[in-house]
């Protein structure tokens, strides 16, 4: 007999050779139906596959990502048996899920693949899944495995395989279609009802452009029709929210090949959303005690040799900037860190002025590789709102929670509700990747991991994901259409002051290191404003809209009455302007919405003789004639109960 745990943290015996299938059905007939894929010892396995040892075991449905990460892995096996049958020759090469479905690198050699062939591929994968063939994982030789993908002439398998060694090798068959696979598989093609090929585009062999250019092809599956059928619903909605056109639209940001790619440039409207949001973290920074500080955009190489960034970004940064001076090179600052770390230094402190909090807006440079730029999620120059603490050990439990709660209100206010907390520990397994004695992590993980209970964050624990500095705290968002976005991150930082040699008297007259927190609730000003402008859909919180109400003049007569209007809204801190132009009523209303202007304040004879204004709310349409000063009323009750105060 063995003992299998569950997560639950119950123990049950079963006998040795029982399959994770085996457990389910002890649990539930309606688990065993829905199971697909299991992890045994945090190792993945198939739910056919026999258990042999005492050990945890965790069952996935489709439910889990886990269960997503198989059913998509093994639909690329079904498209891979698909393509191999219907361009004879094709050379399979890898064929992973990814976060949303999967792809396969396909060599295929004299044939073209284009979107046009996805209707036929689509249906003979339908065809492999309704036969209801099952996945089976087997172990091969490595002398085996060679000569079989040496037959079939196919050199991209043969070389993943000479870096494999005997006994970790295994294929996976179903029907007639054999592929070279570590594994992770539904137990039989049945359980997928609904496939859809997404594009097709090019992709260097183990992304090196010095190695033969291959087809890759992408794909989604489901195992109900009705799933996909909202994922493309889904697609096409974000479609509609991306960054990039509704940033167009609505004249936030541009790009231009003459300034450079990935450095975005802000229009009007967008460079006062900007100043808007770092106004709203600013006055609330201020309140927890933090002091504002500026860097500049350059330094020396020596100090990011000196704090790690070289080596850690020096690949990824801009050719270093050769000066004059023989010797003398500068950075674009990959990070603002160092900086920080030296304005520590500039004075002598005791354990009576910590914790010092420097926050800063500041903008960093990384040279991203142009295939990975995109809008403003990936550039190449980007506004951090970075700030550093540097408290007592004693204080870092006090602190930690502290920028929780600043991160929270950020949050609160800007409609995020969706969010899981992602607590990333070292591997006890592999302290050699860190620094630091265990005494020092402990205490880090542990102030970490009782601020989030402490706050009662919904949270995960992920071990070995920690940087090798520290442990750290990040915030995964949900954003409107459901997807997951990092946003926001704590980290905890023993390395730098070590580094740096950064440090304080203690009450004990004696010198001590100071702990270092590193914290950006929006991560970046550029990424931030991308991922808000697509949850929002663009009509952001009324706060922090660039204008708040439209004007509509029913005809240019009421010219004067509009600026008078204008007038009286600027004096209530109102952004608003006027549409005098000579077009209808109608249009005007229809342009307005258009461009998410929240409130319509349409005027014409009545309304000027009386000192009115008809109001008409974005969405919602005519709520009522009312003077100005009534309407500014409503605006301002509306940004108070949006946009809460900060509370320390």
């Amino acid at each position: 007999m063995i003992k299998v745990s569950l997560p639950d943290g119950s123990i049950k015996e079963f006998e040795k050779g029982s399959t994770p299938m085996d457990v389910a059905n002890s649990i539930s007939a309606g688990l065993a139906r829905n199971v697909i894929s299991a992890k045994f010892n945090n190792k993945t396995v198939e739910v056919s596959t026999p258990l042999t040892t005492d050990g945890s075991l965790t069952l996935f449905t489709w439910k889990d990502d886990e269960g997503k990460k198989a059913f998509w892995h093994s639909t690329s096996h079904v498209m891979a048996q698909a393509i191999e049958e219907m361009y004879p020759g094709s050379k399979l090469t890898i064929g992973p899920a990814i976060e949303n479905g999967f792809y396969y690198d396909v060599d295929f050699g004299e044939h073209k693949i284009s979107e046009n062939d996805f209707k036929k591929i689509e249906d003979r994968m339908l065809q492999i899944a309704r036969e209801k063939h099952d996945f089976k994982l087997r172990e091969v030789s490595k002398a085996d495995a060679l000569s079989y993908y040496k037959e079939q002439n196919n050199q991209f398998k043969v070389e993943l395989i000479e870096n494999l060694e005997d006994g970790d090798i295994t294929f996976c068959d179903h029907d007639s279609f054999t592929d070279l696979c570590r594994g992770g598989h539904i137990p039989n093609t049945g359980f997928i009802k609904a496939v859809k090929l997404m594009s097709v585009a090019g992709a260097y062999w183990r992304g090196n452009e010095n190695n033969p250019q291959l087809t890759r092809v992408y794909g989604i599956s489901f195992p109900k029709q009705k799933e996909l059928k909202e994922y493309l619903e889904l697609l096409e909605e974000a479609k509609k929210r991306d960054h990039r056109k509704l940033g167009k639209e609505l004249e936030l940001f541009t790009f231009s090949q003459k300034v450079g790619q990935g450095l975005p440039l802000w229009l009007p409207k967008g460079a006062a959303l900007r100043e808007r949001l770092e106004n709203f973290l600013k006055n609330a920074q201020k309140k927890a005690g933090y002091e504002m500080v500026v860097s500049p955009h350059i330094g020396q190489k020596e100090l990011y040799e000196t704090s790690g960034h070289y080596a850690k970004y020096g690949e990824d940064s801009f050719q270093p900037i050769h000066t004059p001076n023989e010797g003398e090179e500068f950075l674009l600052k990959p990070m603002n860190c160092p900086h920080h770390c030296e304005i520590y230094n500039s004075q002598s402190w005791s354990y009576r002025d910590l914790p010092k909090r420097f926050a800063e807006f500041g903008t960093v440079y990384r040279y991203e590789q142009s295939g990975e730029l995109h809008g403003l999620t990936r550039v190449r120059g980007f506004t951090q709102d970075d700030a550093h603490i540097f408290c007592t050990p004693d204080q870092l439990d006090e602190e930690f929670k502290k920028v929780i709660d600043l991160t929270l209100y950020v949050f609160d206010s800007l409609g995020f509700e969706n969010f899981t907390a992602q607590v990333s520990l070292r591997d006890p397994e592999n302290k050699e990747k860190y620094i630091g004695s265990d005494d020092v992590w402990e205490k880090a993980e542990s102030a970490i991991i009782n601020a989030a209970k402490e706050k009662g964050l919904n949270y995960v624990v992920e071990t070995g994901e920690a940087a090798f500095y520290g442990p750290k705290l990040d915030f995964m968002v949900k954003d409107a259409l459901g997807r997951s976005w990092q946003l926001g991150t704590i980290q905890v930082d023993y390395n730098l002051p070590e580094r740096f040699e950064l440090s304080y008297k203690g009450s004990d007259n004696e010198t001590h290191r100071p702990v270092m927190i590193h914290r950006a609730p929006f991560g970046s000003m550029e990424r931030f404003i991308a991922i808000l402008l697509e949850h929002t859909g663009g009509n952001f919180p009324l706060w922090l809209m660039p204008e708040q109400a439209m004007v509509l003049s029913i005809s240019e007569k009421y010219e004067k009455y509009a600026q008078k209007v204008l007038t009286l809204l600027e004096n209530n801190e109102i952004r608003a302007l006027a549409d005098n132009r000579n077009e209808t009523i109608g249009k005007k209303i229809r342009e307005a919405e258009m461009n998410k202007f929240p409130y319509m304040l349409i005027i014409g004879e009545q309304e000027a003789e009386d000192g009115t204004v008809s109001v008409r709310k974005r969405g919602e349409g005519d709520i009522g004639t009312m003077p100005v000063e009534d309407f500014a009323e409503i605006i301002n009750k509306e940004i108070k109960e949006t946009l809460k105060t900060f509370k320390v």
